[in-house]
């Protein structure tokens, strides 16, 4: 089945059957190291979440990892002899394949649950993103983005353990779908004659890009994040969208997400126009209040009022900017998760959040937060939800007492930095 990859054979696939997952106690987890400094923070995760696993079930659970291949290791490995020159003369999908293997889409479909480091944008044509590459393919389409405080980051808002949420952002389509023209192209002279023809005012050396909002797409992403919030035990659900404005697309998101709450979730939820018409403002014990902010309002919100927001569902733009953002009110995007998920398939990849930052690699320097983060997300999505706490727990504890790296040493007074193996080291040490 595969090119030149070999799977263990000591442990069991994961597999998924009428919707719900199923784990064995010893299941195999491929993974991707990433570029640049992604081997760094890659080895500091996996003895850390083994030794969680270890911590939280004495030994009756266990991972099998699975190295797979993906960016300038997957170049490496499968065309080592392969020059920046030829590979730029190749078709286009020869060129994509050659950091982005057959045999790694396959893995992952097979083996359903996988974790990566950050991933470089490849030279080449057709390459916007091996990330959103990756998500494309394979369909997972809610990026889900916990963002919570950990006591002792250090940090420029005055309140910010109030923060504590998580963005659901839709992942395949609008702007980030790719549909994109550039104004010298053929295509974009047809495009510019069929909106004139249709009395839209455009200038002649415009770029274009198309923003497909669809039905589906936006229902499918709304019911994930209720699901989550309603099994979470979460307060309430935010629909940001910029339907002012754009009505027929982020309009549209709001009004089919709106839709998905009172249509398959009537018994759970309650809506905010409900909650003044029906409750005079006092929300029903035991509901999920469904509401929707305005982007650019949402952003100003989630400084000055972070307690209010819970579970924010949005598009992919949105979604992207509003993840960073609160990132930024809890320490940055070294410790901001994230995971890209189609709840369908149960396909599920983990990933830090942050760039490969180059100049770090192999420096045993950086921040392995992000990627110790998403891997308790991998664990909470298993199931395995006293070895994702413990990470939790161990992170925390170290942070506390100041075992940190110099991103976070750097903001605190008389504190030595320690290595990216280190600070793994300490996050075990600290979940006891």
């Amino acid at each position: 089945m595969y090119e030149k990859i070999t799977p263990p054979t000591d442990g069991e696939k994961i597999t998924i059957q009428d919707g719900k997952l199923i784990v064995p106690n010893n299941p195999i987890i491929p993974y991707i190291s990433g570029d640049g400094i992604g081997p760094d923070i890659t080895n500091a995760m996996i003895p850390t979440v083994n030794a969680a696993v270890e911590k939280a079930y004495g030994g009756t659970r266990k991972i099998t990892w699975f190295k797979i291949y993906c960016g300038d290791e997957a170049r490496s490995f499968y065309h080592p002899n392969l020059t920046d020159g030829e590979l730029v003369k190749r078709p286009v999908d020869e060129q994509r394949n050659a950091y982005l293997p057959q045999d790694t889409i396959k893995a992952i479909n097979e083996y359903l649950v996988t974790i990566k480091g950050p991933l470089t944008t490849p030279i080449g044509e057709g390459f916007r993103s091996l990330n959103v590459g990756i998500r494309q393919i394979l369909d997972l389409y809610t990026c889900v983005r916990p963002v919570r405080y950990y006591q002792g980051t250090p940090t420029r808002i005055k309140y910010p353990e109030e923060v504590d949420l998580t963005i659901f952002r839709e992942n395949s389509e609008d702007v980030y779908s790719g549909i994109e023209f550039k104004h010298t192209d053929p295509e974009q002279k047809q495009l510019i004659e069929l909106l004139r023809s249709m009395g839209k005012t455009i200038n002649d050396d415009s770029g274009i890009g198309i923003k497909p909002i669809s039905l589906s797409g936006s229902k499918r992403l709304v019911r994930a994040a209720i699901q989550y919030a309603i099994a979470k035990k979460k307060p309430v659900v935010t629909l940001v969208h910029k339907g002012n404005i754009m009505k027929y697309t982020e309009g549209a998101f709001k009004n089919w997400g709106y839709e998905v709450a009172k249509e398959e979730f009537r018994d759970f939820i309650v809506t905010e126009d409900e909650l003044w018409k029906d409750y005079n403002g006092n929300m029903p014990e035991g509901k999920l209040l469904v509401n929707d902010r305005i982007a650019d309002v949402t952003f100003q919100h989630i400084l000055l009022r972070s307690s209010e927001f819970s579970v924010l569902a949005t598009m992919n733009l949105n979604g992207d900017y509003l993840s960073d953002a609160a990132a930024a009110l809890v320490g940055g995007i070294g410790m901001a998760p994230g995971a890209n998920i189609n709840y369908e398939t149960g396909v599920f990849v983990a990933e830090a959040t942050h760039g490969t930052a180059p100049k770090y690699t192999n420096m045993d320097k950086v921040n392995p937060g992000s990627l110790l983060l998403s891997a308790a997300i991998m664990l909470e999505y298993l199931g395995w939800d006293e070895a994702s706490e413990l990470i939790h727990k161990g992170l925390q504890g170290a942070i506390v007492n100041k075992e940190v790296t110099y991103d976070l040493a750097r903001q605190l007074d008389d504190v030595t930095p320690i290595s990216t193996t280190e600070f793994g080291k300490a996050v075990v040490k600290h979940m006891s």
